[in-house]
């Protein structure tokens, strides 16, 4: 079975990038694994790339339309509140523990505050 690639060029670079870094790079098989996975959804990079972008300790209401707004490309007005709820369901359920356990991130229930590592 032959297949035609349907890769667009800059995904085959940054591929072929990545892999020349990973290369250079000391860490296990393991630890590679396991950032790819924490890099493997869309949402947690997005997080994460809002925490870096602001620097500063958020609320997770904030960070979910923040989040929100990036995934749709919209601002905050015209974007339903049921997407930005569901964007702050998922953040809290499936991709804020994610990170925290990484040790990317940190989370302060009482004040629903999500907090970079950096801020510490």
């Amino acid at each position: 079975m032959t297949t035609t690639p349907h890769q667009e060029p800059d995904c085959v670079d940054f591929v072929l990038t990545v892999l020349d870094e990973l290369d250079a790079c000391e860490a296990s098989a393991r630890t590679i694994d396991d950032a790819f996975g924490l890099l493997a959804d869309q949402r947690r990079r997005l997080l994460l790339e809002v925490m870096r972008t602001y620097g500063e300790e958020l609320t997770l209401p904030d960070v979910a339309e923040e989040v929100a707004v990036r995934e749709t490309g919209r601002q905050v007005p015209n974007i339903s509140a049921e997407r930005v709820h569901e964007t702050y369901l998922s953040l809290y359920h499936d991709h804020l523990p994610r990170l925290v356990d990484a040790g990317l991130l940190e989370y302060d229930q009482e004040g629903d505050l999500v907090i970079p590592v950096a801020v510490q």
